[in-house]
């Protein structure tokens, strides 16, 4: 993210390489680098005679090669944007021309490695020539601690302010994909009254459609909290909507809760007795993989009720429910009963 922050000042700054190749396992980073370039390298009347948008599948490296050495109509640049590179066809010969790139052509080759399910080799006379005359970004998919502080600066740059938690609960809803948690805040941008920038889980509720009070994150808290007769409600709320909250995927969902618990256990065991200094939050969430730092207030705040005696039986009593929700064993009870029975044991297990 660093690399990306870097190039996208160059960009508006007017630094431009002769050529970029975009690269690697996120794609919102690289659509965001190319669609800046798009924008910023050529005015509007420009771009009608001297921007070229081509796709991997629909033209091989001899025709790119061409379109590279054509000199641009009326201005200082053409552009050259390859979609969809992965695609492409001995995408290799494309250092006939990146060997020795045109003053006044700027290539970008955007190649997403999860489309064709292995990175560009690295080895081979285009990469190599790229890393020579040009940009070379590889956008790697981000851990889910380090994504946190780059999003708060989006957040910040489009004008608006989350609480700890809406922020929360959008990621629940969202994940860890970038390009997605992007789309849901420039909603967000669009949708939120004039004047007022801080976003609530009311908001989020309003705009985004995820309700504050029936999903899957207050589910956890509930149970964090071990509150009981919230945790029933949210089952049976559940259990009247089944194609909306599979109960696959909450059992999932409270499997993730309880390592995270069972690790905290762990860290504070291993400070009192060991002398092992405890982790600060930054590290806390990378180890025990929590999205946020409003997760890892809470899971500190409640851990004293979770002993990993306790823990540790309750994903055991987790492996089997779930089981039971594939078909096994099950005594016919549907998913939603399924996790009433579930969430009672959890609270009585001892």
């Amino acid at each position: 993210m660093t690399s990306f922050d870097a190039i996208m000042a160059d960009i508006e700054a007017r630094r431009f390489a002769p050529i970029y190749l975009l690269s690697g396992d996120e794609g919102y980073f690289i659509d965001a680098i190319a669609d800046r370039l798009a924008e910023t390298i050529l005015n509007e009347a420009e771009r009608s005679f001297n921007q070229l948008t081509v796709y991997g599948a629909d033209v091989d490296a001899g025709k790119v090669v061409m379109l590279c050495r054509q000199m641009p109509m009326m201005g200082s640049y053409q552009v050259v944007i390859v979609r969809e590179a992965q695609m492409m066809q001995k995408i290799d010969n494309l250092h006939l021309y990146t060997q020795q790139p045109q003053a006044t052509t700027i290539l970008i080759v955007c190649y997403k490695n999860k489309e064709q399910g292995r990175g560009i080799d690295k080895r081979t006379s285009f990469y190599k020539s790229c890393q020579k005359s040009g940009c070379v970004f590889e956008s790697v998919r981000p851990r889910d601690y380090e994504i946190d502080s780059w999003l708060q600066r989006y957040i910040a740059g489009v004008g608006l302010r989350l609480d700890a938690k809406a922020m929360a609960m959008l990621k629940e809803y969202v994940g860890m994909d970038i390009g997605r948690m992007v789309n849901q805040i420039d909603k967000l941008k669009v949708s939120m009254p004039e004047g007022q920038n801080i976003v609530t889980d009311s908001h989020i509720e309003q705009y985004i459609g995820l309700s504050k009070e029936f999903n899957t994150f207050e589910l956890n808290d509930a149970v964090l909290k071990q509150d009981m007769a919230r945790a029933m409600r949210i089952a049976d709320h559940f259990g009247h909507n089944p194609k909306s909250y599979p109960i696959t995927l909450t059992i999932t969902v409270l499997f993730g809760l309880f390592q995270q618990l069972f690790l905290l256990n762990y860290l504070m065991w291993l400070s009192r007795k060991r002398g092992v200094a405890f982790p600060n939050d930054m590290e806390l969430m990378r180890q025990i993989r929590a999205n946020n730092s409003f997760v890892v207030k809470e899971l500190k705040a409640n851990v004293g009720r979770w002993p990993n005696r306790r823990v540790f039986n309750i994903l055991g009593l987790l492996r089997e429910y779930d089981a039971k929700s594939k078909g096994v064993d099950n005594g016919g009870l549907d998913g939603g009963e399924l996790l009433k029975e579930l969430l009672l044991k959890i609270f009585t297990l001892q």
